[in-house]
């Protein structure tokens, strides 16, 4: 053990030295008692994101144990709930198999232009799924049922897997693989046996955004016809004026997705350890090329290219440009880039003190805290929705369908984004620095905003944008919590499509699609200069 130097030659030690002194000071803050101030916030950020869950038990629960059995036990209740489990099952089990097989394809086999391959095997993630849905019944009108809604669905949600697992790939040991090749087993053999244990984790965290994506769907379900809970839910809502039969199949539906949550945290396991040994892309023959490429575009022309196809050949038509309301258009383009841009503030105030927590603290208080904070994962829109209608009218009915509780509804919902990309920004920022500032004497809010929060804007950005090109693309939420009077382009393409009216509803897809790539881009250049950066 090496004893500190007195105070008086503390000007005389090496630079080298001060650094780890203040490292070390600032590692020792870190793991020290955590700020009650910051405990305050992230509690108080943690609070709001639970109002939905929190009011919609009371709600549900207050009818009865009766009443809820009775709902319960309804054959159509029974068949949504089937039809939702067993659509979010055969969507999980493809995107896992698919996107395994995109990521090994592009990271593990030489292919012409993979950058190229792998940006097209992400664009279904730019594409909302009811527009998907939309371009398929422009061009096949009959589509309806379960294989058109499980097609697309795993089309728009591969990009979940295909994207983590090959960013492990990229980072998984190749040494066991190499054994298994030496053995004799092939390249997909060896894959399995002994790089699959590794990247595992990734493909089952990725399977679980799909699994709760494809419970959560709406748009594209009730556009196929393809009765789930989200669309009981809907129904119940919007058909009754006893609105506990809504509340009892929305927590059924947080029930599900809950149950998915905890599966996939005992599926996970852990990343077995080993030397980071990179794998050569291997060389293949053209025969196996040709047949691997299709697996590869599946996805990039089911969820985007139709869709786009279908999308185009109703914007070509003439009568879709003459009979266009372009100052409706523009209103829905104000409300939407309006609401989002609001969303994105008001997710990145909740976000910001839970993400601190979790960079800096830990505990059992920060880690309730943080799990709260990623609620919104687990809640589907429309169940945020129909618990905050309930909410406002029995507790803040001046705000019933007012703006404030839909920028809440988004800022719920999308601020698990907001807190993951900040959390890893946060964390980045050396300890040391705000230790030099509270020497310099600030206090710890004054040292932690003016240090931590500038050094960590760019990753406040990326969140904001994350939640921003969330919000423009949201639906069901939407539909039970706007304004009256007010639409957004996704509830004006709701309103045309369930009325068949293709044409009408085809400019308020294009530029919806349009509106939500600036922010990707935008995101795409941060990233970017961020990596040139580094």
């Amino acid at each position: 053990m090496t004893l500190a130097p007195p105070a008086e030659a503390a000007p005389e030690l090496p630079v080298a030295a001060s650094e780890v002194s203040l490292r070390a000071a600032g590692a020792r803050a870190s793991a020290g008692r955590t700020p009650l101030w910051l405990v305050l916030l992230g509690s108080l950020a943690a609070l709001a994101a639970s109002i939905p869950l929190v009011y919609l038990l009371v709600r549900g629960t207050e009818s009865g144990l009766d009443r809820i059995i009775e709902t319960l036990s309804r054959g159509r209740v029974l068949e949504y709930a089937a039809n939702s489990l067993g659509l979010a099952a055969a969507t999980t089990a493809t995107a896992l198999v698919l996107g395994t097989a995109v990521a090994f394809t592009l990271s593990r086999l030489r292919v012409p232009f993979p950058r190229v391959w792998l940006l097209a095997s992400s664009l279904p993630l730019a594409v909302p799924s009811f527009i998907a849905g939309y371009g398929w019944l422009v061009l096949v009108p009959s589509a309806q049922g379960f294989v058109p809604s499980w097609l697309l669905l795993s089309a728009v949600t591969m990009p979940y897997v295909a994207l983590p697992v090959a960013a492990a790939l990229r980072g998984a040991s190749g040494d066991l693989e190499g054994v298994a090749r030496t053995l004799g087993r092939g390249p997909f053999s060896a894959f399995f046996v002994a790089t699959w244990p590794q990247v595992r984790p990734a493909a089952i965290a990725g399977g679980l955004l799909v699994a709760l994506y494809a419970l959560s769907d709406f748009g594209l379900v009730a556009m196929m016809r393809f009765p789930t809970l989200t669309w009981g839910i809907n129904a119940a809502y919007s058909a009754s004026f006893d609105r506990a039969q809504a509340a009892i199949l929305a927590l059924l539906l947080v029930v599900m997705a809950l149950l998915v949550v905890v599966g996939e945290r005992s599926a996970r396991g852990r990343v077995p350890r080993g030397a980071a040994r990179a794998v050569a892309p291997r060389t293949i023959g053209r025969g196996m090329l040709v047949a691997l490429l299709p697996v590869v575009a599946a996805a990039p022309v089911v969820g985007v290219a139709i869709p786009l196809l279908g999308l185009t050949t109703r914007l070509v038509q003439a009568e879709t440009l003459r009979e266009l309301d372009v100052p409706r258009l523009l209103a829905a383009v104000g409300s939407t880039v309006g609401v989002a841009l609001a969303a994105a503030a008001l997710a990145v105030v909740l976000a910001l003190p839970i993400a601190a927590l979790g960079a800096r603290y830990r505990g059992r208080l920060v880690s309730a805290i943080e799990s709260v904070g990623y609620l919104g994962h687990a809640l589907p829109g429309i169940v945020v929705g129909l618990s905050l209608v309930f909410f406002s009218l029995a507790v803040l009915p001046v705000l019933y369908q007012s703006v404030v509780v839909l920028v809440f509804a988004y800022a719920v919902l999308f601020m698990p984004k907001a807190i993951g990309t900040m959390r890893s920004g946060l964390a980045d920022v050396p300890t040391s620095l705000v230790s030099v500032a509270r020497t310099l004497g600030d206090s710890p809010l004054r040292a932690w905003w003016r240090v931590t929060v500038p050094l960590a804007l760019p990753s406040v950005g990326i969140g904001a944008l994350l939640v921003a090109i969330a919000t423009m693309k949201e639906l069901p939420a939407t539909l039970l919590l706007r304004p009256t009077g007010i639409q957004t382009l996704a509830t004006e393409l709701w309103n045309r499509t369930v009325v068949f009216e293709f044409g009408a509803a085809a400019p308020y897809a294009a530029v919806l699609v349009l509106i939500a790539a600036v922010p990707a881009m935008v995101l795409s250049g941060i990233r970017s200069t961020a990596k040139e950066e580094l």
